[in-house]
């Protein structure tokens, strides 16, 4: 059997495996570790042939990530890819290939590879619970669920002109902190990324109870924070860190519950997010967060698909 899972990836993939690790352990508890694929030679890791290593790709051909799986094929471990081109090298070397079928993706920035990377690490999450013999009406309940993301997509998408109003906010800041807690933590660091990727804008991403530990020393009137606030278990905890926020005087902008009084108390504006099983709620906070960034990227006059500095599949190490 699979004693341990190892996801390699670089950039926006390398979130994807961040959830990909959360849903691994608590859906099938089977053992995951995240690596950046560039990171990864350098400490040689301990592999084996109990370890199955994971490499997330939406090319197929990110430098990086080949040499990882190589390197993890010598080791004699079992390898899976989630990629988006057939036939890649990735899908070449893998025993197992996870393909996401989200056609081919022009941008630079990745945003529709990244939503379905999310949904290719939760099937493979569930499959591994399912082949355990756990509970199974967990796990039926959230395929059930499942089904209706493409409404609860459209729903996110709908929200345009509310993203659009915090984007007018947000274009003549010089910095951003995103916050989130749990799965949704992973999502933080996207959103920051993309920000920084087509705006330009300086963004970081924190787990929410990590701002005491310095970041909240940056926080004044003009230092904005993007707050994931959905409904759930860990939703008291990210308000009693956004009240910390707030008593720092720094603007706060939700993307959460829109029947939660107190949030929208506290922030300037509530994005609202649909109310979502947790492995879920990863894919549907993708899409506002995407769309805030584009929304400050055209305000402040930058190239959207063809970011400066940037290429769609880095082929160098």
């Amino acid at each position: 059997g699979i004693a341990q899972v190892r996801l390699v990836a670089c950039g926006t993939s390398w979130h994807a495996a961040l959830v990909g690790k959360f849903l691994l352990e608590r859906l099938a508890r089977v053992h995951a570790e995240v690596d950046y694929a560039s990171e990864f030679r350098y400490r040689e890791p301990l592999l084996d042939g109990d370890t199955l290593v994971v490499g997330i790709t939406q090319s197929g051909e990110t430098a990086d990530t080949l040499a990882a799986m190589r390197q993890a094929r010598t080791a004699g471990c079992r390898l899976a890819t989630i990629c988006n081109v057939r036939e890649a090298t990735a899908e070449r070397l893998a025993d197992v290939k996870l393909a996401t079928h989200a056609g081919p993706e022009i941008g630079v920035a990745s945003t529709k590879a990244f939503t379905t990377q999310l949904v290719a690490l939760l099937a493979l999450a569930l499959a591994w619970r399912r082949a355990k013999d756990m509970p199974d009406d967990e796990t039926r309940a959230l395929l059930e669920r499942a089904a209706q993301l493409p409404y609860d997509l459209e729903a996110a998408l709908a929200q345009s002109s509310q993203i659009a109003a915090v984007a007018a906010e947000l274009q003549h800041a010089t910095n951003a902190l995103y916050l989130a807690r749990g799965v949704l933590y992973p999502l933080a660091l996207e959103g920051a990324l993309k920000l920084k990727e087509i705006s330009y804008l300086h963004a970081e991403g924190y787990p929410a109870g990590e701002m005491k530990h310095g970041p909240i020393a940056l926080l004044d009137e003009r230092f904005p924070v993007i707050a994931l606030a959905p409904a759930g278990e860990l939703e008291d905890k990210v308000l009693s860190n956004i009240e910390e926020v707030r008593a720092r005087k720094a603007p706060v902008f939700a993307i959460g519950n829109p029947a939660n009084l107190r949030l929208a108390e506290l922030a300037c504006a509530v994005i609202p997010l649909p109310d979502v099983p947790w492995p879920l709620a990863p894919i549907v906070a993708a899409v506002p967060l995407q769309l805030l960034a584009y929304e400050v990227a055209v305000r402040r006059g930058a190239d959207v698909d063809q970011p400066r500095n940037l290429a769609k599949s880095v082929t160098v190490e």
